[in-house]
């Protein structure tokens, strides 16, 4: 949601003062919804963003970063969220490269899930 809003009312300078609290008593599907719904908000503004829009995230940001961090939100946290509930999960490849390649174009080729030693640390670790 933050992503989105910062495309949608864009500062050279600074953060919209707002934050996004879930409720406490969510459900887990809940929740799920909350996630699609502001993953889907951002997808329309981007769809609308003129490519030359800069906004700011720590400086100045692309509609094209805006897209690859929101992406790299989803998929950590997702993975946050399958370790937690022990279900085996790893973001597709494919996805994750592209995110990866976009917000880190130093970083060596590849399927970040793959190398990144945090995602197989085992638990407790």
């Amino acid at each position: 949601m933050a992503y989105a809003g910062q495309l949608a009312a864009p500062s050279a300078d600074a953060y919209l003062p707002a934050e996004l609290n879930v409720r406490p008593t969510a459900s887990l599907a809940e929740a799920l919804r909350v996630a699609k719904a502001y993953g889907r908000l951002l997808s329309s503004v981007l769809v609308t963003a003129d490519p030359t829009l800069r906004a700011w995230h720590w400086g100045p940001c692309d509609p094209e970063g805006f897209a690859a961090m929101g992406i790299a939100e989803i998929l950590l946290h997702t993975h946050d969220i399958t370790r937690a509930l022990s279900v085996e999960w790893l973001p597709p490849a494919w996805l994750s490269q592209a995110a990866f390649s976009r917000l880190f174009p130093a970083a060596p080729p590849g399927d970040p899930a793959q190398g990144a030693p945090l995602v197989h640390r085992p638990r407790g670790t």
